[in-house]
């Protein structure tokens, strides 16, 4: 050793070198661990698609999800987080901190195409994400961000309109609203003319900038929950040193538990004969579980079961029960995969060490979806009930398989959003009402606990903002007007959960819904909501949520003046956003196509829900009369 160093060193000049070496060492341990400390905080959104409320068993469900459970005993479990009615009004919101009727998604692009005169020109009722917002990944993006994004788009089929363009660098999307969990899609493969109402755009998938061929660029063994995860986890583990350096946004939205319920069947095994006592009996069981978690107060009147005119399970047959209850058990094994794909994530967080220095959201994007989907329409001239005929085998043995497409119906979906009323679509608790998990060890006081304040998924921009040392950019951006946001920060929530005097929105703040005509406003503990026929009954009703979750004792006619305030309300949140009485419109539209009408005389139609929307609670039997002619008795 002394010879390689040379004749000329002395030990002393050895001891300094050596010294200097660990002095280094020490430095650059010092300075590494300092740039991490200083490293902004990482934020991880999860979205769940059409989750209901008590699927979970952080959220009282019995579908094993332990990865969801851990999370919510390191965090922060919310009861009262509400999202829009349906799927891309809310993710609209959750990436733009705005109203959906603002962000470009006042009426769903699915809706807007079967009428497009009526939304044409109409500011906010784009159908995809509008410039009006900045967008939370080229928020990010521009403040340092890696973004990655791996899952459901639903918020433009166009490449200017796609994630890349609003802020991902590393994309896996599908951009359409629903997809078979297979990749397989043989209703497309001998198809002549353009898809249309889902799959019309430029194409399905994305990877980072460009479109990809789902047939042949996908992985042959394609699974959707599995394979968006595997394209995160490679996004993270492929970063470059200096992206490494750079804090990131990562966003997975699953397209699970979405129809077409399918799974795997060794997952589908594990909930074999769970189910088997029908939905009224898991609704009764859900409830206790919630009560017991004190999730939702023990003297809560739930709702009447969702049905949608559907026959209740004893009347059903013995071959319709096994269907229903197997659909059931599909739907529990997407949600296993969901929380399994989690618990991957984790563990590559907990690996880079990244994990505590990590925001983690988890959310479902609307309530349970209930809905009876034979005459929905996928393709030009075709229902899902005549695709399902052609090209898919629904018998016993094959439900859950890639050529399978079922869905669960009302009853189940009633079961997972009880005690609330309704489900997906409706402006009712059932349909906003949704589970929400936060992690964050930085901001959070106490972990394990429940908060019943009030909040919205516009609230997840302006608190990633906050936690990221970040203002809003509004109102110029990227050289362009910008809208400010309406959502507000947790973080008096993160800091203090445990104080259930905390509330985000004041006794003042307006929250409202409306989406053709499917109408609330919020204020405080009172909401008043409108539901047109065939959902509701067509006029305005009025509920006290702190005393009625399940809103079943209307107080419309024994608090008017409350009535008449909440509606004034309503006035002033149509007004701030920009909305316009599409539904009357819209119906009118329908009618004249079904005549073979295309085009649409605006003036023509009487605005009925904005007749509703400011009249007095004394005429509202009257306005029923005039909505029944309109509608009909159905």
């Amino acid at each position: 050793m002394w010879l390689f160093l040379g004749q000329g060193a002395s030990r002393r000049s050895l001891l300094a070198i050596f010294g200097l070496s660990i002095l280094s060492a020490f430095l650059y341990d010092h300075y590494v661990r300092s740039t991490m400390a200083e490293k902004k905080p990482n934020f991880l959104i999860i979205v769940a698609d059409d989750l209901g409320f008590s699927d979970t068993s952080p959220y009282g469900g019995e579908i094993d999800t332990p990865n969801l459970q851990k999370l919510a005993d390191e965090g922060i479990r919310m009861t009262g987080f509400h999202t829009a009615a349906s799927c891309s009004p809310t993710r609209a919101m959750l990436l733009s901190g705005t109203d959906s009727h603002i962000a470009g998604l006042g009426v769903m692009a699915e809706k807007i195409k079967k009428a497009p005169d009526v939304f044409k020109d109409k500011p906010g009722y784009e159908g995809y994400l509008n410039y009006r917002v900045a967008a939370l990944g080229e928020i990010l993006q521009d403040a340092g961000y890696y973004t990655l994004m791996s899952g459901k788009w639903h918020l433009g089929l166009k490449k200017e309109l796609g994630p890349y363009a609003r802020g991902f660098t590393k994309v896996l999307s599908t951009l359409p609203g629903a997809g078979n969990h297979y990749n397989h899609e043989p209703q497309l493969y001998d198809l002549k003319e353009q898809p249309s109402a889902i799959f019309k755009g430029d194409g399905i998938w994305m990877k980072n900038a460009e479109f990809i061929n789902g047939s042949t660029d996908l992985p042959k063994d394609f699974y959707s929950s599995n394979t968006f995860t595997d394209y995160f986890i490679d996004f993270l583990k492929e970063r470059t040193n200096q992206e490494e350096a750079q804090p990131f946004f990562g966003y997975l939205p699953f397209t699970a538990p979405h129809w077409p319920l399918q799974a795997p069947q060794e997952i589908i095994r594990k909930y074999r004969g769970k189910y088997d006592d029908g939905p009224v009996a898991l609704r009764d069981r859900r409830l206790r579980s919630l009560i017991e978690k004190g999730l939702v107060p023990p003297d809560v009147e739930p709702a009447p079961l969702h049905m949608l005119k559907t026959k209740p399970w004893e009347d059903l047959s013995e071959e319709e029960r096994k269907k229903s209850s197997r659909a059931m058990e599909v739907y529990a094994a997407m949600v296993d995969l969901i929380d399994v794909n989690i618990g991957r994530v984790r563990a590559y967080l907990e690996e880079t060490g990244e994990l505590d220095n990590t925001f983690i959201v988890f959310m479902s994007d609307n309530g349970a979806e209930g809905q009876l989907l034979e005459a929905l329409p996928i393709l030009a001239g075709y229902t899902v009930e005549d695709v399902v005929k052609k090209y898919y085998d629904n018998s016993l043995d094959n439900i859950g398989n890639h050529n399978s497409f079922v869905w669960y119906g009302p009853q189940w979906a009633g079961a997972a959003t009880a005690p609330a009323r309704g489900a997906k679509s409706h402006s009712t608790e059932g349909g906003i009402h949704c589970p929400c998990i936060v992690r964050y060890p930085p901001a959070l006081k106490q972990s394990g606990l429940v908060t019943s304040t009030f909040t919205t998924v516009m609230d997840v921009v302006p608190t990633i903002l906050d936690l990221a040392g970040l203002e809003h950019p509004s109102p110029i951006f990227r050289g362009r007007e910008v809208v400010p946001v309406r959502g507000k920060s947790w973080r008096p929530i993160l800091e203090h959960p445990e104080d259930e005097s905390i509330q985000i929105y004041n006794g003042t703040d307006i929250v409202g819904w409306e989406q053709l005509g499917i109408a609330a406003v919020r204020v405080g503990d009172w909401k008043a909501l409108f539901l047109p026929p065939p959902k509701g009954p067509g006029r305005w009703e009025l509920y006290d949520l702190s005393r009625d979750l399940g809103e079943v004792h209307d107080l419309a006619e024994r608090h008017p003046e409350k009535l008449k305030e909440m509606l004034q309300h309503y006035e002033t949140y149509f007004q701030e956003t920009g909305m316009f009485d599409s539904h009357t419109m819209y119906q009118e539209a329908l009618k004249q196509r079904k005549a073979g009408r295309e085009k649409v005389n605006a003036y023509q139609s009487t605005s009925y829900i904005s007749t509703l929307r400011q009249g007095l609670v004394s005429i509202q039997a009257k306005l029923m009369n005039l909505i029944k002619g309109y509608w009909g008795e159905e």
